[in-house]
């Protein structure tokens, strides 16, 4: 793979505030004239992602996404099930926890993901005023089916 793809790729990121999917990145390429390919895209992502400029998680429904990443420090993410708000935050305990687990089973050279999921405040309140909304047209009888788990 070219350089110039790579870079078209990681600049396609940059542009983004959350995590996209390798489809939705390759759509923007393509919409913007680029003629790469959808498995381009993946094999740049990749590099990426192994490089660290890229951060990667699985969504609930197991499906990888990326952004830019906006760190050079290892971390982890908070991320809004609503919208997809991330929050990179530090983990010392995880860290410790990690090695002190990885140690105790005679592991060596830890690595781990972490990603922590959840609503947003933004998202909650909108869930509760909807919420509030339809409970005041339906009586207050019913109410919102939980989300699915991590």
């Amino acid at each position: 793979m070219t350089t110039t793809r790579r870079n078209a790729v990681r600049q396609a990121l940059a542009k983004c505030e959350g995590f996209r999917s390798a489809q939705d990145i390759y759509a923007d390429l393509r919409a913007g004239g680029s003629k790469i390919g959808l498995t381009t895209v993946y094999r740049a992502l990749q590099a990426l992602s192994d490089s660290g400029e890229v951060d990667v998680l699985r969504t609930d429904d197991g499906e990888a996404v990326y952004r830019a990443c906006r760190s050079e420090e290892h971390h982890h993410h908070l991320v809004c099930r609503g919208c997809g708000r991330t929050v990179e935050v530090a983990g010392p305990a995880v860290e410790k926890w990690a090695d002190a687990v990885g140690a105790e089973h005679g592991f060596v050279d830890i690595t781990h993901t972490v990603e922590v999921f959840g609503t947003c405040a933004a998202c909650a309140a909108s869930d509760n005023s909807s919420k509030n909304a339809s409970d005041g047209a339906s009586g207050g009888a019913h109410g919102r089916a939980a989300a699915g788990g991590s």
